[in-house]
Formats: C-alpha cells, sequence, structure tokens
C-alpha cells in the first residue's frame, strides 16, 4: 500500500470501534504501514492525522510491539501534536508503553525505550497536564508521570503541585484521577 493509499484510506476511519479496529489489524498485519501510518499522524495540520493517532492506538493496544522500532519518531514528534482528537490516542499510546516499562520487566519495550525517550514522553506529559486539554489526555499523563517519577525523583513533586493547583478547576474525571495518583504518592 502506498502513502497515498494509505492516506485515502483514513477517510473510512471515523469514531466506531469496529472502523478503528478494522484499520488497526491491517496495520498489525502489514507492520510496514505503520512508519507511514506515522507520517501521517504527524502531519498535525491535516485533520486525517486524527484518525492516524485513533489506528495507531487501536493498533498499540493489540500489538504494542509493533510501535517499538519507530520510538524515535514517535518520541520526537509528540510535542507537535496539538489537535485535542489527536492528543487523546498519542497520549493513551504513550500510557500503554510506561505502563508496560514498569509493569512487565521482561517486556520488549523495556529493552527499547530509551533514557531519552522517558524524558520526551515527560516533557510532552506535563505539557498536557499544564496546557488546556481535555482530561482523558490529563489522565493518561498523570498515570505516566506517576510512573516515571520512580525513576526520577523530581517528577512527584512538580506532578503534586500541578495537580493540588487545578484540582478545584478542573472535572469531576480529573478530580478523581488526582484523588487516585495523590494517594500513590
Amino acid at each position: 500500500m502506498t502513502p497515498q493509499q494509505l492516506y485515502n484510506e483514513l477517510n473510512y476511519v471515523n469514531h466506531s470501534r469496529e472502523k478503528r479496529q478494522y484499520y488497526a489489524n491491517l496495520v498489525i498485519d502489514n507492520t510496514d504501514l505503520v512508519p507511514l501510518l506515522l507520517d501521517i499522524l504527524f502531519q498535525v495540520n491535516d485533520p486525517i492525522s486524527c484518525r492516524a493517532a485513533w489506528v495507531f492506538e487501536f493498533m498499540c493496544s493489540k500489538k504494542l510491539e509493533a510501535s517499538l522500532p519507530y520510538l524515535d519518531t514517535l518520541t520526537n514528534q509528540l510535542h507537535t501534536v496539538h489537535r485535542d482528537s489527536a492528543i487523546r490516542p498519542v497520549a493513551k499510546v504513550c500510557e500503554y508503553l510506561v505502563t508496560t516499562y514498569y509493569n512487565q520487566p521482561q517486556s520488549q519495550v523495556r529493552q527499547k525505550l530509551t533514557e531519552s525517550h522517558k524524558e520526551k514522553i515527560i516533557a510532552s506529559c506535563f505539557d498536557w497536564m499544564i496546557n488546556e486539554n481535555k482530561v482523558a489526555p490529563k489522565a493518561y499523563a498523570m498515570n505516566c508521570l506517576f510512573l516515571l517519577g520512580s525513576d526520577n525523583t523530581w517528577i512527584h513533586p512538580e506532578l503534586r503541585g500541578i495537580l493540588e493547583r487545578d484540582y478545584q478547576m478542573q472535572s469531576s474525571g480529573f478530580k478523581a484521577r488526582a484523588r487516585h495518583i495523590l494517594k500513590k504518592i
């Protein structure tokens, strides 16, 4: 499949699980499409980039290992994603990576996720926390930062400060996740 064919196919992706899963399976079955998908995902001013992000998230939920050869591309460009409907799935992928890294010590993620990758994830997660983003990316970012704080002692005090500062102004979903994270810190 050419980049243009994949781009055209992404026009058929919508919010339904069925469509996102169909295209995620297509990418899983043809992992040579992953870099093409990421190229489209990081065309951040194009509305189709959001659809690529949805498919990428679904692919990672089923086969996270397929994303590992492209961690440099992913982490180097995380900060460029700015559309709400693309930030959420990208933040979720970061959560998949970080959660797997800390909860499955024998995983391939542990071998492939470098300090440089983690630093870029940390920076993006803090950006999602302090910028005007919706609750879901903030919740994923909180979890990532909490886990990454076990290796980086400066993270927990910074995260605590943000959560306590924003607590009263945020939604009930944010408050619930923040209470959970604050108890763990």
